[in-house]
Parts: C-alpha cells; sequence; structure tokens
C-alpha cells in the first residue's frame, strides 16, 4: 500500500477504471493530495480538455457510491477502502454534447453507450435499434455480406434487454447506411439522437412518494425529473427550484413557480430514500448539477447546508468550473483566434511585396516598426483596473488608485497631542471616573476632551466658549489658544485634580450612587435557550396531538411527517411503556 514508512513521503496507489471496464489505470497520491489532483492527472494522461464534466466514483464499504470531492483530502475520503478503486464516468452531461472536443467527445459517446447498454438509457424499441445500428457502424465498420453473416450482432453487448428481434431491427439499419462513412459520422448521430431522449444524463435513485409507491429521482441539466416504468412522470426545471434539502431518509424539494393563472405559487414535494446515506448522496448530485448549470461562475458558489434540526446535517461548497464560465472561455478564446487571424491577414495584404534587390531582414524591421505604440505595450493603470473592480475599489480615470492626500500637521499639534498624552498619563488613576463617563455619558459631554481643556469644570457661563474651542478642535486636529488660558498644561492638571474630585464623589458608595452590575453571557444564554427547547417542544407535541385544522397543512409537510414518524412516535411510545412499567 505505501513505499516507505516516514509518515511525510507515504506513497498510496489506486486503480481507475474507465469507461471500458477492460481500461484501467495505475495512480499514485499522497496523504496531502486533494480529489482534484486526481482528476487533473487522468485527464492530463487521456488528453481531455474538458475535465470539468468528469469525475471519479467509488464505492464506500457500506456499499453506498460517492463522488470523489475535489477540495476534500483523497485519504480522508478512501481510508477505509482497501483497495482503492475509482472509476471514471461523467458526472455532468452538457446540454449539448458537441461541445466537447477531441477525446473528450469519445469518453461522453462511451458512457452513453454504456448508458444504453446497462438500462439508464431507457428509450423503445425503435429508437434501441437506431442507436445500437449506429454502435455497429462505429464498431465494425460498413456493412459485408463476405463478413457480417449470420447473427453477427449477437456478439456484441448494445442494450440491456437485447431480444432476437431488437438484433434483427439492428441488422436491417445496419444494411441500409450508407457505404464509406467515417466512424465519426457514426458517433455524432448517435449523440445527437441521445440528447433528445427524456433518460438522458439521468441515474435512476429509486424512492418512494407518500403513497408507498416506487419511482425513480433522476437529475439533469434540465432539472429533477421522476419516472414511472421508464416514463417521465413530472419534471421541475430548476428555475423552479427554490430550495433542495433532505431530513433523514427524505429528500425534499421547494418549488416555487406560476401556474395557468399567473399568479406565484409554492409546493414542497418529498420523496423517501432507502437510507439516510442514499439520501444524502441523492441531495449531494442534485445540489452539484444545480450548481453546475446554473452559477455564472464558481466565485459565486456559497456553502451549501443539508440537514435538519433532527438529523446529521452536511455542508457542501461547489468547487471547479461552472458550464458557463467553460462556455465563456471557449468563446473568448475563439475570439481571439479570429482576432489573430484577421490582424495577420490585414498586416499580410498591407504589406509591400519584397523585391529581389530589397533585403529581406530591414523588411521584416519595417513592418515591426511600423506597428502602433498601443498593440505593443499596454498602460499600467489598465492591466491593474481587473483587480481593482474585482475589490470594488475606487479607481481613476485611468484605472489606477487614488491614494488619499496627506495633510501637514502643523508644530502646536504636536505639543497639543504631547498635553493630551501627558493628561491621559496623569489620569490613568481615573480609570473608574472614565469607564462610567463612557457609559453613561455621550462623546461631547465627556469631561476629558480631545485638545486637554477642562470643559467640565468650567463654570457654566464658560461653557459656550469651551464648546467653541472644541469645535475647531474638530476640524484643525488641535485646539486655538484661549487667550483667558496662561498654560494648557496648568489648566489639563487643574482638570485632572477637579476630575479626581468629582469621580470620589460619585463613586463613593455612601452617596447613594448605583454600581454596575457586571454583564454574564451565560446568565443570558442558558435561559434563552432553555426558553427555546421549551416553546419548539410544546409547540410540536400541539401540532403532533392536535386535530385542529388550521394545523393540518403544516402536520402533513414533508419534513412534519418524518418527524413524527423517525423521532416523536418511537419518543412517545418509549415514554409510555416507562410510565406503564412504573404504574
Amino acid at each position: 500500500m505505501f513505499k516507505s514508512k516516514n509518515e511525510c513521503n507515504v506513497v498510496y496507489k489506486c486503480t481507475v477504471r474507465l469507461l471500458d471496464d477492460s481500461d484501467v489505470l495505475e495512480c499514485e497520491f499522497q496523504p496531502f493530495h486533494k480529489g482534484i489532483y486526481l482528476v487533473d492527472h487522468i485527464c492530463r494522461q487521456l488528453d481531455i480538455k474538458e475535465k470539468d464534466y468528469f469525475g471519479l466514483r467509488y464505492v464506500d464499504t457500506g456499499k453506498q457510491r460517492h463522488w470523489l470531492d475535489l477540495a476534500k483530502s483523497i485519504l480522508k475520503q478512501c481510508k477505509d477502502i482497501d483497495p482503492v478503486l475509482f472509476s471514471l464516468r461523467v458526472k455532468f452531461y452538457p446540454a449539448d454534447p458537441f461541445r466537447l472536443t477531441g477525446n473528450g467527445r469519445i469518453m461522453l459517446f462511451q458512457q452513453l453507450k454504456r448508458d444504453l447498454r446497462h438500462g439508464r438509457l431507457y428509450c423503445s424499441m425503435g429508437e434501441a435499434a437506431a442507436l445500437g445500428a449506429l454502435i455497429v457502424q462505429e464498431e465494425l465498420g460498413d456493412y459485408d455480406e463476405l463478413i457480417h453473416v449470420g447473427d453477427y450482432v449477437s456478439s456484441l453487448d448494445l442494450a440491456l434487454r437485447q431480444t432476437e428481434s431488437l438484433e434483427k431491427k439492428i441488422i436491417e439499419l445496419h444494411k441500409k447506411r450508407k457505404p464509406g462513412q467515417h466512424p465519426s459520422v457514426a458517433m455524432d448521430e448517435f449523440m445527437g439522437i441521445a440528447r433528445g431522449l427524456e433518460t438522458y444524463g439521468i441515474d435512476p435513485h429509486p424512492v418512494k412518494d407518500h403513497r408507498g409507491s416506487l419511482l425513480y429521482v433522476g437529475i439533469n441539466h434540465a432539472g429533477i425529473s421522476t419516472f414511472v416504468a421508464g416514463k417521465r412522470s413530472q419534471h421541475f426545471r430548476w428555475n423552479e427550484v427554490h430550495k433542495i434539502n433532505f431530513e433523514g431518509k427524505m429528500f425534499i424539494a421547494h418549488l416555487s413557480f406560476t401556474d395557468a393563472s399567473r399568479e406565484p405559487k409554492k409546493h414542497t414535494i418529498g420523496f423517501k430514500c432507502p437510507s439516510g446515506p442514499a439520501c444524502r448522496y441523492l441531495w449531494r448530485c442534485a445540489i452539484e448539477q444545480m450548481l453546475f448549470f446554473t452559477l455564472p461562475n464558481s466565485q459565486h458558489a456559497a456553502v451549501v447546508s443539508g440537514g435538519g434540526f433532527f438529523s446529521w446535517g452536511t455542508k457542501f461548497r461547489y468547487t471547479g468550473r461552472t458550464e458557463r464560465e467553460i462556455l465563456t472561455e471557449s468563446i473568448n478564446a475563439l475570439r481571439e483566434q479570429k482576432m489573430t487571424n484577421s490582424t495577420s491577414s490585414k498586416r499580410k495584404a498591407s504589406s509591400v511585396p519584397a523585391t529581389p534587390s530589397s533585403p529581406q531582414g530591414d523588411l521584416a524591421q519595417i513592418r515591426y516598426s511600423s506597428l502602433p505604440r498601443s498593440t505593443m505595450s499596454e498602460p499600467l493603470g489598465c492591466s491593474m483596473a481587473p483587480s481593482i473592480l474585482i475589490y470594488g475599489q475606487d479607481t481613476g480615470v485611468n484605472g489606477s488608485l487614488q491614494m488619499p492626500s496627506l495633510e501637514p500637521v502643523c508644530e502646536e499639534a504636536r505639543l497639543r497631542s504631547s498635553n493630551i498624552d501627558r493628561l491621559n498619563h496623569m489620569g490613568s488613576d481615573l480609570s473608574g471616573y472614565a469607564f462610567r463617563d463612557s457609559m453613561e455619558h455621550s462623546s461631547t459631554e465627556s469631561g476629558l476632551t480631545a485638545s486637554g481643556y477642562d470643559v467640565a469644570g468650567k463654570p457654566r457661563g464658560n461653557q459656550n466658549d469651551s464648546k467653541q474651542h472644541l469645535y475647531y478642535s474638530s476640524k484643525q486636529y488641535y485646539a486655538l489658544p484661549n487667550p483667558a488660558l496662561n498654560s494648557s498644561s496648568s489648566v489639563g492638571i487643574a482638570s485632572g485634580k477637579h476630575l479626581g474630585k468629582f469621580s470620589r464623589t460619585h463613586s463613593n458608595p455612601n452617596n447613594g450612587g448605583k454600581s454596575l452590575r457586571k454583564f454574564h453571557l451565560l446568565h443570558a444564554f442558558i435561559p434563552s435557550v432553555i426558553f427555546v427547547v421549551i416553546a419548539m417542544a410544546g409547540t410540536a407535541v400541539l401540532i403532533m396531538e392536535s386535530e385542529l385544522e388550521m394545523f393540518e397543512r403544516v402536520r402533513n409537510s414533508p419534513e412534519m411527517l418524518s418527524l413524527r414518524y423517525q423521532y416523536y412516535q418511537p419518543l412517545k411510545e418509549f415514554i409510555i411503556e416507562k410510565l406503564g412499567k412504573k404504574v
């Protein structure tokens, strides 16, 4: 399992099965590697450019399937699995399969063939025959009477229910194919038929509805669908899905849509999964599909939390690019390619052909120097503009940052600041008053001013004058000198003395002053929690036990049904049993 005993140099091995089970890859990873490392490594080996559409799937010890999380450690996700086995699969089926190029399109074609072979790509008999004939054309080529004799199709595994009648139809369609076609033509025609099916990109999840009937939930680029006997019974588009959650074994989707009368309505649907891990896996698949096909970019992806108050919750944040980001990058690349091609053609058309007497080196230099300066270099401000817009800062005309203007500080302001520091140092023993003053008075009513003047200790007749000095202090960062005062430092000392007397007078408990009570967070938090728990429990019991019509809608909601049958009813029976034994 590992090569070295040193914890830092441990190397783990894993096996990756490709879409054809006979093809495997042996890969290695270290404990600090995340899931994105393994996906990038495999896509690099297979030369797949559109790696965001693919993923690695594995099965845990409880026989539950999972997608490898790109943002989490590989070792933590597969710590109980031995041997470590992954399967490369198409995770997000694009609405237009022709968006993929090269090996990415070939892998999507192999995935669709696999879906048809395992019954996930459910279709009618005629559609299955058409798809099977295209697979035969791609694998065996044109029909040849000398080579293709008898039931040559029976050797190929094409569909889940491959009957003799289906094979005969496939042979008939294969004979009618136009000879001389390239295998890629049959592959593109196959994907064109497959993307029009209702089960395209659907991985069916078995669930039960409120009646207990078995059905399947499928999720793809178009939204959430339910299937009964292979046919789609319900379909909810992504713009109608308001929220997706789960509670125990219940998968819950909150819908918001407009009916025929164009009135907005809200509806909640719930499906019961076979187990809790299966429900969590279905919720995770739905969240990832919705975010990949609806978000403009991955930077807007927020942390999504699932699970209710009475079940184990989980948090998930989407990692990787969204489909809109992939399409935007491909469009920009095509535009740049067209611009470079058009620029090169313009240069070639406008250039003067060189004569045999003219040197080629000088002509090349002239062509380069004749280019405009704006195409050779870019101003520094323009290159900084995108980063400035991202962080929401103000920019100038050229896109550069505007630095705040620096204001000079005069010598008198420095003297005033030294007097403030001296006053603060002398008043350090009066911390009790300072705390009381900051709690009971505003900044304009405080006895300690920014200029160091004794505003609180002055007579009432001089208060207007002192307020005027304080106003100028806030505008000029220092107080104006008062001719009536000899020295600001002496006034500061006198002010400190006066405040000391005032402090002693008000802090004396014999004078009837009120003492401050120390606030304890636990004293307020614990009673609040107890009250909330009691209120919630009482409300739940009232809703469960009462038969009032006003609570009927709440009582029949999927969340309350899950709470009732999974927690409330067993707890009620347990309490009744215990009380019955005591009596």
